[in-house]
C-alpha cells in the first residue's frame, strides 16, 4: 500500500488486569522482533498513546520505545488521548518522548465533566456510558494545538499530521466529514502558517 508507518497498540491492558511485567516484556521482545522486519520494508512501528493499553501515558510510551531500542520503533504522539484520559499536559509529554515521535494524530475535545475520573474498560473506543468529553473539530475544543505544534517544531518533528476525525464512532458531536475535515484542515495551515513565521523570526 506504500505506507511507511503504521500505528501500533501496545497490547491490551485494563485495571486488574494481572502480571504487568510479563506482559510488558513479551511486548518488548514482539516490538524487537518486528522491528528489523519493518526497518527492512523501510516502514516505522509507531507506539500509540492509547487508552486500554500497556502505553496509554507518555511515559510508558517513551519507556517502551526505550527500551526496544530500534530506530524502526517510534511514538505515536495523540495529545487529545493523554488530555482525555488526564495523563500529561503537552508540555511534560513532549518533555518526555518529544525526541521519540514518529508520527502525530491530530484530533480535539471538550470535557463534559473535567473532573470525573476517566474509565474505559475497551481498547479501540470509549464507549458511550463511560464517556466524559465530546469531539470536536481542531480548534473547537480545549487541546492546545498552536501550542502542541509550535513545540514539535522546536524539537525538530517535521513530518506528517495525521487528522483523526471520530464520526464513525461519535457522530452526534461532529459536523459532516466533508465540512469537519476542511475546518480542521484550515485551522491547521493557519497554525503551521504562523509557527513557520514564528520561526524564521527568531
Amino acid at each position: 500500500m506504500g505506507a511507511d508507518r503504521l500505528r501500533v497498540y501496545a497490547g491490551s491492558w485494563h485495571p486488574g488486569d494481572q502480571d504487568h511485567a510479563t506482559h510488558w516484556d513479551r511486548l518488548v521482545e514482539a516490538l524487537r522482533t518486528l522491528a528489523p522486519e519493518a526497518s527492512a520494508a523501510g516502514v516505522r512501528l509507531c507506539v500509540e498513546n492509547h487508552f486500554g493499553t500497556m502505553t496509554q501515558s507518555a511515559a510508558e510510551t517513551a519507556r517502551l520505545v526505550r527500551e526496544v531500542a530500534h530506530d524502526a520503533v517510534r511514538v505515536l504522539y495523540d495529545q487529545a488521548n493523554l488530555t482525555f484520559a488526564h495523563d500529561e499536559p503537552y508540555d511534560e509529554a513532549l518533555r518526555l518522548q518529544g525526541d521519540l515521535v514518529g508520527h502525530v494524530h491530530v484530533k480535539d475535545l471538550v470535557f463534559t465533566d473535567p473532573d470525573a475520573p476517566f474509565r474505559a474498560t475497551e481498547t479501540a473506543r470509549v464507549s458511550a456510558a463511560e464517556r466524559t468529553v465530546r469531539s470536536r473539530v481542531v480548534g473547537d475544543g480545549v487541546v492546545p494545538w498552536a501550542d502542541i505544534l509550535s513545540a514539535l517544531a522546536t524539537l525538530g518533528y517535521d513530518d506528517v499530521l495525521s487528522l483523526e476525525y471520530e464520526y464513525r464512532w461519535h457522530p452526534a458531536d461532529l459536523p459532516d466529514p466533508t465540512i469537519g475535515f476542511a475546518r480542521a484542515a484550515q485551522v491547521l495551515r493557519g497554525i503551521l502558517s504562523n509557527t513557520a513565521v514564528a520561526e524564521s523570526a527568531r
